[in-house]
């Protein structure tokens, strides 16, 4: 059930704080970083409230006070795009396999307004290390010279691994939010070689553009995949097994025929 419009107006703005920073960026981290404390939950539980953590952490800013579910919150001002800059790659790479891996908040906000426009969340169990690139190190001549950073690839992760609970404003139903978190935990379970081929097969059926369609469909993407496995020989086959983990997890309703039916 839609909140009505005075509650969602309350829930979108950013509340005023006492702190004053000269930089412009510094103040709206602080202004989001209490927004996102004092309105969002967890849907990776459903029950718990975000807390800040006393203290910054290398890649996480908050955490569930129930599960203890960590994010990481990035604030933009304008559109997020394909790539968002992270920290340090070898640190990204080795968080990526701990059960401290970070679920991700886009939140973009409007500073002029003290308002956030959308929140996005990207639910851990969409990060493999295929979506982690590595920036060139800094040059010699940098205070920290021979560091390399990292740009999260978005563009990679299928529309099922972004889930909105503000968009253009207005907040998403709680159990909305909550229900298609819960549609892919499923691959919380998977290792990550098993993850990244579950991952592109999402990332695939999200490409055809329709809820139905039939197993011609889906093996229309062996080039792209054997090129991405090249030690695998037996891409259909492989297809056909995602196919089946997906739908025996409830990602997919075979509908018979060859057929299948995104669930949602």
């Amino acid at each position: 059930m839609h909140q009505p419009a005075d509650e969602r107006e309350r829930g979108v703005r950013i509340r005023e704080t006492q702190a004053s920073y000269n930089s412009g960026s510094q103040n709206a981290r602080v202004w989001t970083e209490e927004w996102a404390a004092q309105w969002l939950y967890c849907p990776n539980c459903g029950t718990g409230r975000l807390t800040r953590f006393t203290a910054n952490l290398p890649v996480a800013d908050l955490f569930c006070d129930s599960c203890s579910d960590q994010y990481e919150l990035k604030s933009k001002k304008g559109e997020f795009g394909a790539k968002i800059a992270n920290g340090a790659y070898g640190k990204k790479i080795e968080r990526l396999t701990s059960n401290t891996n970070p679920n991700f908040i886009l939140l973009k906000y409007n500073l002029d307004r003290r308002m956030v426009l959308s929140v996005c969340m990207i639910p851990k169990h969409f990060f493999t290390p295929d979506i982690v690139e590595a920036r060139p190190p800094l040059g010699p001549h940098a205070r920290r010279a021979g560091w390399i950073g990292s740009n999260i690839v978005i563009s990679h992760i299928p529309d099922a691994g972004r889930i909105y609970l503000v968009r253009d404003g207005v907040v998403t139903p709680k159990e909305l939010v909550v229900s298609a978190w819960q549609r892919t935990r499923f691959l919380r379970d998977a290792d990550s070689n098993a993850r990244g081929w579950l991952l592109d097969m999402m990332k695939c059926l999200d490409q055809l553009g329709r809820s139905e369609f039939d197993i011609g469909d889906a093996y229309s993407f062996e080039r792209f995949l054997s090129q991405k496995y090249p030690n695998n020989s037996n891409v259909k086959p492989k297809i056909r097994q995602q196919l089946q983990y997906l739908r025996d997890r409830g990602y997919l309703e075979f509908i018979g025929r060859g057929r299948y039916r995104l669930t949602v």
